[in-house]
């Protein structure tokens, strides 16, 4: 009778050892997992539907199967883009197709200013760029200098729109600077 456990449950019933209910550590188990067919069914509807979801969530603006990294990065001087593949994230950046777009004439406050005035400042500056790129399509052109990335990986460009830029407008309405190589304070 040493197979049995001497701890009886309530009821007066004993359990085996090595059983589901009673289990010896390690007694009949391999290493490694040993997963049921219900579980591994699981794990790739799982995966399947992480999938989509980062596909759908990741990428919103591509709307077609166009190849528009290769247009950013072409040698074309300028590439007309429409508003509904454009998702800003602040007043002088903007998400397009897969990539990211920094205007390069103007410099607007951070999102997460050093105080409450750039704050606010960057608020309004995010709202009226979405606002202005809303309006209708515009045209990416490249810098003059041939400068195409900044040191974070966005792709510098000139936004126009009808010849004027959109950067010059937001600088206009005092909602951003004009770029001088480095960032000044806000505040």
């Amino acid at each position: 009778m040493k197979d049995w456990n001497p701890r009886i449950i309530p009821g007066g019933r004993r359990f085996r050892r090595g059983t589901r209910w009673n289990p010896i550590p390690g007694a009949g188990r391999r290493k490694g997992w040993r997963l049921s067919a219900g579980e591994i069914r699981l794990m790739v509807f799982g995966g399947v539907m992480a999938g989509l979801a980062f596909a759908i969530v990741d990428r919103p603006e591509q709307t077609s199967g166009a190849a528009a990294p290769i247009a950013l990065t072409g040698g074309g001087d300028a590439v007309r883009v429409s508003p509904a593949a454009v998702r800003v994230i602040d007043g002088d950046t903007f998400g397009y197709r897969g990539m990211r777009v920094r205007v390069a004439d103007i410099d607007t406050p951070e999102t997460e200013g050093r105080c409450a005035y750039e704050t606010r400042l960057a608020a309004l500056a995010t709202r009226r760029m979405r606002g202005l790129l809303a309006e209708g399509p515009f045209e990416l052109r490249r810098l003059p200098n041939g400068r195409d990335e900044d040191r974070y990986g966005r792709k510098l460009r000139i936004v126009t729109r009808g010849g004027r830029s959109l950067g010059d407008q937001l600088v206009a309405e005092g909602l951003a600077r004009t770029w001088t190589g480095r960032r000044e304070p806000w505040c």
